[in-house]
């Protein structure tokens, strides 16, 4: 069994954060944790595809690992297929998209079925999910219905990219054929093909995290954090700090007097967990400090993040991104209603009643300055101390607030280089 790992998407709906596959949660990115399942799966044979926005970033963290560049990133997955599917082998093959998180038996289940027919992995669902949903008859899969409605369903089978093709001559010969119009050629294709082969839905009822917009990567941290207790030799922990639970330390990271870290949590290499700061359920990279007094909670921090007497509570910090004293992401609304975000216009349900911040990389916020729930900060972003902050604001802005109204302009300063930041005492 060969898999191709398809992550050339251009994550447009993941901004302010980039390249969904490549953010490190727990001391791995996404895509490692979605490779080693595949592994432990006894799939050994992975190819990626990838696009010429992460084609570098990819090449140095896989460099063992074979890399194809899509060629026409408009056509989605068939795109993706079109241009890897010529270089591969024509033994049965696992198509994956970097987007999914699954267990690892869900491929196990897959490589079983493959050795009769080839196959799809469907999410046995009790409520309606806006998705694809399968059309099964005497077990085989007639067609895809995209989006029913609720009660309009044709199964209680979701489509999860997840799908063995076990002849893929006959799946290239059907992307070859199918002249799309938009990003569904493979959702043709695949069409096409059930009219003339037989495929099987795996039904599966494990754990299925999508990524699609940013705030799921706090719904997929609890999966990714870690389950066993490691603290490095080479960190100093004071002996009035209280470590309990999986707590992963690594090395260089100094963990001061009366700081609390409850797990899972994972802190990155050289990092600052300072006097009285409480860390619970989050990931936290290298690099960073978090400051006296500051609790951050169910977060993910990525490298050279600094806190000062903070509040981080369901929220994503990019790397290169300062907090000032007394800075809160509010995570909670006041009436406890699931909290909306605003996507390329549109107003959508994130799902969650407590969600903070996402905030881009190279991004400054003030002292005292309050972040609404589910707000969004672009990247390279300076905010005013004393700033209440209600709306999206979009990439290098300069925010400040003056009698009481909220003006964005652009930004002319940038924050400094990581590496030029004097380490802390």
């Amino acid at each position: 069994m060969q898999a191709l790992v398809l992550l050339a998407g251009r994550s447009t709906r993941f901004w302010p954060l980039r390249e969904k596959a490549l953010w490190s949660v727990g001391g791995k990115t996404v895509l490692e944790h979605q490779l080693a399942r595949l592994k432990d799966a006894g799939i050994d044979n992975i190819t990626l595809v990838g696009g010429t926005h992460n084609l570098d970033q990819v090449r140095s963290l896989f460099p063992s690992l074979q890399l194809i560049e899509q060629e026409n990133l408009e056509l989605g997955m068939q795109g993706a297929l079109l241009s890897a599917l010529p270089k591969l082998s024509d033994k049965p093959l696992l198509v994956v998209s970097s987007n999914d998180m699954i267990e690892s038996g869900a491929y196990k289940e897959l490589v079983k079925t493959a050795k009769t027919h080839s196959a799809l992995l469907a999410k046995r669902v009790t409520t309606y999910f806006p998705g694809g949903y399968l059309t099964v008859k005497d077990g085989r899969i007639v067609s895809i219905v995209e989006k029913p409605g609720a009660g309009k369903e044709p199964s209680d089978l979701v489509n999860i990219v997840a799908h063995v093709h076990t002849e893929p001559k006959k799946l290239l010969d059907a992307l070859q054929k199918t002249a799309a119009k938009n990003d569904d050629g493979y959702e043709q294709a695949l069409d096409a093909l059930f009219q003339t082969s037989e495929y099987r839905a795996v039904p599966y009822e494990g754990t299925w995290l999508p990524i699609k917009y940013p705030w799921h990567l706090l719904s997929v941290l609890p999966e990714l954090l870690p389950t066993k207790a490691s603290i490095s030799k080479s960190a100093k922990v004071h002996e009035t700090a209280v470590i309990e639970g999986p707590v992963v330390i690594e090395d260089g990271v100094k963990v001061m007097a009366h700081a609390t870290i409850m797990g899972p949590c994972f802190i990155g290499k050289n990092t600052v967990i300072a006097n009285n700061a409480l860390v619970r359920q989050s990931s936290i990279g290298e690099h960073s400090v978090i400051g006296f007094g500051t609790e951050v909670a169910r977060s993910i921090l990525g490298n050279n993040v600094w806190t000062h007497s903070s509040y981080v509570g369901d929220s994503i910090l990019d790397d290169n991104v300062s907090l000032g004293a007394g800075t809160v992401t509010a995570n909670l609304r006041l009436d406890e209603e699931v909290i909306e975000s605003v996507v390329k216009e549109e107003r959508i349900s994130t799902h969650q009643v407590k969600f903070g911040t996402i905030i881009g990389r190279d991004s400054r916020i003030g002292v005292h300055v309050t972040l609404a729930p589910g707000i969004k900060i672009g990247e390279g972003t300076f905010i005013e101390s004393a700033t209440y902050v209600t709306q999206d604001i979009t990439d290098r802005s300069f925010v400040k607030m003056k009698n009481g109204v909220l003006t964005v302009r652009e930004n002319t300063a940038q924050a400094p280089n990581a590496a030029e930041r004097k380490k802390p005492v």
